[in-house]
């Protein structure tokens, strides 16, 4: 499938409506036609793996497109020079998630970029970093524990960021890894009891939200079993 054909079928299924209640859940309304996710992954199954393809669908700009380009991009083919560039584009909560758990946690960069990116300051980059450690967690099966209790340092410093899209994203990544296993449950819940202690009106939230999903029965059995 064809750039100008995507966009024509894009704007075919754009939903104004859809659009409005995109941007009541914080999602940016500009250049945004308001496409479903599952059309969205239809019509990136129908264009298949495409690398040259995903940098004209994000170099559109339009906001659909570039979820697209997220679904169709072969990780292999991803440097970092163009994960920096994409993640400066991020202007919603929503293209951060997507582009990371569809293709940035399937990179080479992705432990790297999950911790540098954390550090950084602009709200999407910050969320970003957060938002791979949650779905390295739950996509890198054969990952060893060590990955992850390396990303706890980094958890614990961005606790304190009261935006809501980065917190929502630091306590994403805590229960993400607290979930993998009994191991990672106890360190997690040991965290977020650290977390609990720390002056912050977010971090106190993350912390109490956290351990509540990771002491759950629900959680623990599935761990157990």
């Amino acid at each position: 499938m064809q750039y100008d054909e995507i966009l024509k079928k894009l704007k075919a299924l754009s939903d104004p409506k859809a659009v409005e209640g995109m941007a009541r859940f914080g999602i940016n309304p500009e250049n945004t036609y308001g496409v479903s996710v599952p059309n969205l992954r239809k019509l990136a199954r129908e264009a298949g793996k495409d690398h040259a393809l995903a940098q004209q669908l994000w170099a559109s700009g339009i906001h659909e497109a570039r979820v697209m380009a997220s679904m169709i991009d072969k990780p292999a083919l991803v440097t970092e020079e163009q994960m920096e560039s994409w993640v400066k584009d991020f202007d919603s909560w929503d293209i951060c998630d997507q582009c990371c758990s569809n293709l940035f946690d399937k990179t080479k960069w992705a432990y790297q970029k999950a911790t540098q990116w954390s550090e950084r300051e602009e709200e999407f980059v910050k969320r970003a970093g957060f938002t791979l450690m949650a779905t390295l967690a739950v996509h890198d099966k054969s990952a060893a524990d060590a990955a992850f209790t390396a990303f706890l340092p980094a958890i614990k410093r961005g606790a304190t960021d009261n935006r809501n899209f980065v917190k929502k994203a630091v306590n994403w990544a805590l229960r993400q890894i607290g979930k993998r296993n009994l191991s990672l449950n106890a360190i997690a819940i040991q965290t977020a009891e650290e977390i609990q202690k720390t002056d912050s009106k977010s971090a106190r939230w993350i912390a109490a939200d956290a351990i509540r999903e990771l002491t759950s029965q629900a959680v623990q059995q599935r761990l157990r079993r």
